[in-house]
């Protein structure tokens, strides 16, 4: 049977399927441990809603029980609204988009809502319903989960569960600055904040950790057991030591238990699955210090891993012919492993919605003296490109023909080694000043951290090291990247925008960036031109596109090296925000045309666990084909863990 990798589509959204490649090839022993790290990964589910607002329990448990029950029409235009709203609040596990961060408004009356819950009767909502209500309609009440705005105070503009009620910005920064500057060991700093929800009572402010029997603590516990189990059947003892760790951590919330943790995870090499589970990347928090909870399970694609591990054999080489100051530059990269892995399942912060793509561990200092682990999630890359295969996109952007067949030639391959060169060498790149706090750039610092590692891979892209390493088939292969990130940056990336908005999130502004900076910069190279009254991207000198591309490179390393704030908010303010209104309704209009869904994401797989006549498991097997409401409804049911209200 064919596999289908489109789903269903709703509002800006289409749901696609990944296949496990390889699963079945693997011994019982793989199996089983992807399959408890599996069940880990979905029981931390609970806790993302929760830190993406503390509404979002009840509210989900409000809408959940409302499709399941409601005995009314459901062909009515308040219900199928109303079916979109909570597919759309599934999908970002909370009430506000996922990547915009603006809270939806939903499509239905709050007089159906109500009619709704009275139909069904209150009693089945075991909270004050009339709190939820403004949080849901209004849309001055919560409108965002990450406010970045420059000259707001962020923390009270943002709707993130980070930080309590009445703490200000300047209080949660002055909090963490003090523990900071009282800390032992400043060559080895703590991700201070990463675990907690900073809360004031009384005047005085303190932290919930995120551990056994503190905050989420039910949740974890439920993480414990599973990550216990897998602990028994890990292919090493390494994987073993691990997992030991991460436990402990999770019932200490200790930072520096969490650094051991880290420590271990990046060396261990030797086995074919991995996996990452807990509170890891901090773009949820407007302030870059808390982490949202995440998890996901894979094993190593062997033959695709081969091009991957030939950039990391060559680190060094990358690090000392990179165009940046001498003095930011590592001496010696230390530990850089770099693989193309199988996702086998999604959770929390990657999931629906997934990065394709992951370096950690996310300290400075452990990356700088142990190293890091980089990984391109190669079926993921798969069911994006198959899902998009002939749906007119390239026809309709790209200039012309000779540039269409370029990008058709090369786009697949250049845009894996792209990712591998952002995730493998350009996080991994570079070093601190001594004494710069890994946090200085503030709100800044997401933005600049990943165009820094996008301007690393656009660079050497261009590298003819590349083809050298037999990664790039030949010197014309680049100028495919060059071309489809400018298009994306400068145009097409705005379909993820609402008209009258800016650019919000951390991703979209580091592309906005690079592009409106070698716009700015190009003398003539780049430039967006028209052709039958509609926009392109027209190149004209690659040589000199890729110089560029240096150029900002050794500047935002500069910044990142020195701490230098300002530079970093004048560099995003200048070229990351703003959007030009003519293009971007343009670039909407012609985008509308092709009937397409601007964000994707994931079904997860089934594991069906097959046992013997003495109730030992003697097989796992994958289903595909779960409903995307069914495997919502079902996570919901199986993996809650916190109660509705967590204050």
């Amino acid at each position: 049977m064919k596999f289908e990798y489109n789903s269903e589509r709703f509002a800006d959204l289409q749901m696609l399927r990944y296949q496990v490649h390889g699963f079945e090839l693997l011994s019982l022993q793989q199996k089983l441990y992807i399959y408890y790290l599996s069940e880990a990964a979905l029981c931390g589910r609970d806790i993302l809603w929760d830190q993406n607002g503390r509404y979002n329990l009840r509210i989900r448990h409000l809408l959940e029980t409302v499709y399941l029950q409601y005995a009314g029409d459901r062909t009515s235009d308040d219900f199928r609204a109303f079916e979109v709203y909570l597919k759309r609040v599934w999908f970002s596990n909370g009430i506000h988009h996922h990547y915009a961060c603006d809270k939806f408004l939903p499509g239905f009356s709050e007089t159906f809502l109500r009619n709704a819950v009275q139909e069904i009767g209150t009693d089945k909502f075991p909270f004050d319903l009339e709190e939820l209500f403004p949080v849901i309609f209004d849309p001055e009440v919560m409108p965002k989960r990450v406010n970045q705005a420059d000259g707001q105070d962020l923390v009270q503009t943002s709707a993130a569960n980070y930080y309590g009620e009445g703490i200000s910005q300047v209080e949660a920064e002055t909090f963490y600055q003090r523990q900071k500057e009282e800390y032992a060991d400043p060559a080895h700093p703590l991700m201070f904040g990463m675990n907690s929800r900073l809360v004031k009572k009384e005047g005085v402010l303190s932290e919930r950790v995120w551990k056994s029997g503190g905050l989420y603590g039910a949740a974890i516990e439920r993480i414990i057991h599973w990550l216990r189990l897998a602990r028994d059947v890990a292919e090493n003892v390494q994987q073993q030591a691990v997992l030991d760790k991460l436990v402990e951590f999770y019932q200490t919330g200790d930072l520096h238990t969490f650094d051991e943790y880290t420590i271990l995870w990046v060396g261990e090499t030797a086995g074919d699955v991995d996996f990452t589970n807990g509170f890891t990347e901090s773009y949820g928090d407007p302030l870059g210090l808390k982490a949202s909870w995440e998890g996901y399970v894979n094993f190593k694609d062997r033959e695709a891993t081969a091009r991957a591990e030939r950039l990391s054999v060559n680190a060094q080489w990358f690090e000392d012919h990179s165009p940046v100051d001498p003095r930011f530059k590592k001496s010696t990269c230390r530990g850089v492993s770099a693989k193309v892995i199988v996702a086998a399942m999604l959770g929390g912060d990657l999931y629906p919605s997934s990065a394709i793509g992951i370096n950690l561990p996310n300290s400075n200092w452990v990356r700088a003296e142990y190293g890091s682990k980089s990984v391109t999630i190669g079926n993921l890359t798969e069911a994006y490109k198959k899902a998009a295969h002939g749906n007119g996109f390239m026809e309709e952007f790209v200039i012309d023909d000779a540039t269409r067949d370029l990008v058709e030639r090369y786009d697949d391959v250049c845009d894996d080694l792209h990712t591998d060169l952002h995730e493998c060498l350009g996080h991994g790149s570079g070093q601190l000043l001594p004494g710069v706090d890994p946090d200085a750039l503030k709100a800044y610092g997401s933005t600049i951290e990943e165009a820094r590692a996008d301007l690393f891979g656009l660079y050497y892209i261009a590298d003819a090291k590349l083809t050298e390493l037999g990664l790039t088939p030949d010197g014309e292969a680049y100028k495919s990247q060059y071309y489809t990130y400018l298009m994306n940056g400068l145009m097409t990336q705005l379909v993820r925008i609402e008209p009258g908005r800016q650019i919000e999130e951390a991703h979209m502004r580091n592309r906005a960036l690079i592009a409106h900076w070698v716009l700015a910069h190009a003398d003539g190279c780049v430039q967006l031109v028209k052709h039958e009254g509609k926009t392109y991207v027209q190149i004209s000198d690659y040589a000199a596109l890729r110089q560029l591309f240096g150029r900002l490179l050794a500047e935002i390393q500069r910044i990142k090296s020195e701490g230098d704030y300002e530079a970093a908010r004048s560099l995003v303010e200048t070229y990351a925000i703003q959007v030009d209104a003519a293009l971007h309704h343009e670039v909407l209009e012609r985008y509308r045309a092709l009937n397409l869904a601007p964000y994707k994401g994931f079904i997860n797989p089934e594991y069906i666990v097959e046992r013997d006549d003495e109730g030992q498991i003697s097989d796992i097997h994958i289903r595909y084909g779960e409903a995307y409401d069914h495997q919502m409804l079902r996570y919901s049911r199986d993996y809650q863990t916190l109660p509705l209200i967590n204050d």
